[in-house]
C-alpha cells in the first residue's frame, strides 16, 4: 500500500509540475534520497535481522586452508552470516519507493538483485546448515553457482540488447579517455561482454568478502562512483557538456546505485571490525552482479574495471596463485605459491598487517581508483 501511495504521488507531481515539489521527480534528488533511505533501512532493521540469524544459528565456521589464518580468524567463529538479506531488502525497498518502476532497466536490475541474492542465500544456507553438520563449508558447487550466474547474465543482456537495439548509443562499446574510440556491438558480442562483466564482478566481490568491512566499504565507493556516472550519462545537458552519448532512461541507474551505496554504508555499521554480521554469498553475489548490470546499462564496462580495481586485484591474485601452483606442480612435481595466501588480502595479513590496516588501506586504494575513474570523465 505504501509503495502504491508513493508511486501515485510521483505521477501526480509529474502531471501537475507544482513548483518546488517537482524536485521529487528529479533523478538527482531521487539518487541522493536513495542513499539516505537505504542507509536508514539498514540501521533500523539491522539489529532485528542479526538477532533472527543468531536464533537460526546461521554462523560462520571460520575455517581456511592454512592454520595460521585459522588462528587469525578464530574470533569470527559463530558470527551470523547471510547478512546480505539486509542489503538486498534495503536496495529493493528503496528502489520500489523512489525509482520509476515503468523503466525497463529498473525492472531488470531488480530481477538481477533478487536472482543472485537467492543463489547466494541457497549457497549460504546449505554450507551453514547441512554442510556445517558434516563439518565442512560446502554449499552449492562452483559449477552450480557459475551456471546460475551465466544463465542470468545471458537472459538479462539478451533482453537489454533487444530493448535498445534501435538506438545505437545503447549498444555501443566505449573506451575511457578516448571520446572517438567506440564501436557498435552485435547481439553475440553484447551478450558475451555482459556475461563476462556480470559474472566477473559478482565473483570478484564474493572473493573480496573475507575481512570485516572490506567488501562493504569498497562496494560503497564503487556504487557512489556509478551514481555520478549514471547521472552524467542519463542527463542530456551533462552528457553533451562532457561529450558522452546520452542514454535515455539510464539516469534511473543512479537511484539503483544510490540504494547500493546507502545499503553498503548501513551494513558497514554492523560489519566494521569487530563484525556483528557478515554479508555472505547472499550479499556479495547480488552486489557484484547488480553493479555489473548498471555498468552495462550506462555502457561503462571498462570504467567498472578501473573503479573496482580492488576487486580486480583480489580476483587476479587467486587466478595467478592457482595457475602458478598447478604449473609448478606439473613442472617440478611440487606446487609453489606466488603469494603467502589468496585472495590477496590474506597475503597482507600473513605479512603482518592487522585486519584493520588491510581493510582501511584497501578502502583508500578504492577511493583513489574511483577518483581516477571520475577524472576520466573530464579528461575525455
Amino acid at each position: 500500500m505504501i509503495f502504491l501511495i508513493v508511486k501515485q504521488f510521483q505521477r501526480w507531481l509529474e502531471e501537475h509540475q507544482l513548483g518546488f515539489l517537482r524536485v521529487f521527480t528529479f533523478p538527482e534528488f531521487q539518487a541522493t534520497a536513495s542513499i539516505l533511505i537505504s542507509f536508514a533501512i539498514c540501521i533500523a532493521f539491522g539489529p532485528w535481522i542479526i538477532g533472527w540469524l543468531r536464533r537460526q544459528k546461521i554462523g560462520d565456521l571460520a575455517q581456511f586452508d592454512q592454520v595460521d589464518v585459522d588462528k587469525l580468524m578464530k574470533d569470527k567463529k559463530g558470527t551470523p552470516t547471510m547478512g546480505g538479506l539486509l542489503i538486498i531488502a534495503s536496495i529493493a525497498i528503496t528502489t520500489l519507493l523512489l525509482a520509476d518502476l515503468r523503466n525497463f532497466y529498473v525492472g531488470m536490475a531488480l530481477v538481477c538483485l533478487l536472482w543472485l541474492g537467492a543463489v547466494g542465500a541457497a549457497d549460504d544456507w546449505l554450507k551453514l546448515t547441512a554442510a556445517r553438520r558434516a563439518g565442512n563449508r560446502q554449499g552449492l558447487t562452483s559449477l552450480e553457482k557459475f551456471l546460475f550466474q551465466v544463465g542470468l547474465a545471458a537472459v538479462l543482456c539478451y533482453f537489454t540488447y533487444q530493448y535498445g537495439r534501435e538506438i545505437p548509443e545503447r549498444t555501443t562499446f566505449y573506451f575511457p579517455l578516448l571520446k572517438e574510440a567506440k564501436f557498435q556491438l552485435g547481439l553475440g558480442a553484447f551478450v558475451l561482454i555482459g556475461i563476462l562483466v556480470m559474472t566477473g564482478s559478482s565473483n570478484a566481490v564474493n572473493l573480496t568478502d573475507g575481512l570485516d568491512g572490506l567488501a562493504a566499504g569498497c562496494m560503497a565507493i564503487v556504487s557512489f562512483a556509478f551514481v555520478v556516472l549514471s547521472l552524467v550519462i542519463g542527463t542530456p545537458e551533462l552528457s553533451r557538456a562532457l561529450l558522452f552519448d546520452f542514454i535515455k532512461a539510464s539516469s534511473q541507474m543512479a537511484v539503483i546505485s544510490g540504494a547500493m551505496t546507502g545499503a553498503c554504508l548501513g551494513f558497514l555499521w554492523f560489519n566494521c571490525n569487530p563484525a556483528r554480521v557478515f554479508m555472505g554469498d547472499t550479499g556479495s553475489l547480488a552486489l557484484g552482479g547488480l553493479i555489473g548490470y548498471v555498468a552495462i546499462v550506462i555502457r561503462q564496462e571498462l570504467v567498472l574495471f578501473l573503479v573496482g580495481g580492488v576487486f580486480v586485484a583480489e580476483t587476479i591474485s587467486v587466478i595467478l596463485q592457482v595457475s602458478y601452483f598447478k604449473y609448478t606442480r606439473k613442472r617440478f612435481g611440487e606446487g609453489r605459491r606466488l603469494f603467502l595466501m589468496t585472495p590477496i588480502h590474506h597475503h597482507f595479513q600473513r605479512k603482518g598487517w592487522t585486519e584493520t590496516q588491510v581493510v582501511v588501506r584497501f578502502w583508500l586504494i578504492g577511493a583513489m581508483l574511483a577518483a581516477m575513474a571520475l577524472a576520466t570523465v573530464k579528461l575525455r
